[in-house]
């Protein structure tokens, strides 16, 4: 176990903890950043694990799976028209003040990567330069088949010319961009095939039951080995895909800090871990 410090309930323990993390970042020279859900929700876009607020603690609704995607074309159709209902929403939401400040970080050379597990561009958005999208992004749309990718926008066009009588407007969203449709809706929705190869389109992210790319994997534990520390942001680590982060980190024998609410798999095993919500952490220790 290492020198594992978490903040106390009480203001005077937060102050405490909100300068060692203040003393972790100056410290070290080239940070490289590991965000999740906990950074996006602060932005509108729901997550699926968070105490009683997550997707997973209000329905039964679950993401959907990488092998049921490709073998069923109703699942597609499902798919794509709850997707295409949702984008307007999705597509529209905005970087927050922790998207901001890793922007400013990066700029001035103390961020080296910033690896996230969101698909919502949001980071991009805020104007950083230096991203791993370890489990792709919403923002585009790749063929199954000959591996042709185009803009998420462009294809919602396509959508729209498709289905003509499709409305988008929704105030529901969740946390993977689409929403929930009538059967009829779904039934009568027209999908587009690749116009280069006539394959299967899909978004260009990991689905559940799908493996990250080893190429990116093999980028990840580079930035890794190559930073001085790891920051995480956000995220509870349940995925294999961040806690095996955190592991490579360990193996080279970099530090750790985590900010995030609740518990996450790395607990026993950080440096650091700050409780509260990175929104309101982060200020907080660029203002000291």
């Amino acid at each position: 176990m290492r020198g594992f410090l978490m903040c106390n309930v009480s203001p005077i323990g937060l102050c405490k903890d909100v300068i060692r993390l203040k003393e972790f970042i100056n410290k070290h020279h080239q940070l490289c950043v590991l965000t999740g859900a906990g950074v996006s929700t602060e932005s509108g876009i729901p997550d699926y694990r968070s105490a009683k607020v997550g997707l997973y603690a209000r329905s039964d609704h679950r993401p959907i799976h990488y092998k049921e995607f490709c073998a069923s074309e109703k699942t597609r159709r499902r798919y794509w028209a709850r997707n295409f209902v949702g984008w307007p929403r999705f597509s529209s939401f905005k970087p927050n003040i922790t998207h901001m400040i890793l922007k400013d970080l990066e700029y001035t050379g103390k961020i080296g990567f910033i690896i996230t597990q969101n698909v919502d561009n949001l980071h991009s958005k805020a104007g950083c330069k230096k991203i791993i999208e370890l489990h792709g992004t919403a923002f585009k749309v790749m063929c199954l088949n000959c591996s042709h990718k185009i803009c998420r926008c462009e294809f919602q066009e396509i959508l729209q010319k498709c289905n003509p009588s499709m409305v988008t407007m929704t105030q529901m969203i969740r946390p993977d961009g689409d929403v929930e449709l009538s059967q009829e809706h779904v039934e009568h929705f027209n999908i587009p095939a690749c116009n280069n190869c006539g394959g299967i389109l899909k978004p260009d992210i990991v689905f559940f039951g799908d493996n990250v790319p080893h190429k990116v994997v093999q980028n990840v534990k580079t930035n890794v080995e190559n930073s001085d520390a790891l920051l995480i942001l956000g995220t509870s680590l349940s995925t294999f895909s961040a806690y095996r982060i955190v592991l490579q980190a360990i193996d080279a024998k970099k530090p750790i800090a985590i900010i995030n609410i609740g518990k996450t798999r790395a607990d026993e095993l950080v440096n650091l871990r700050v409780e509260g919500r990175c929104g309101d952490i982060f200020p907080k220790v660029c203002k000291l």
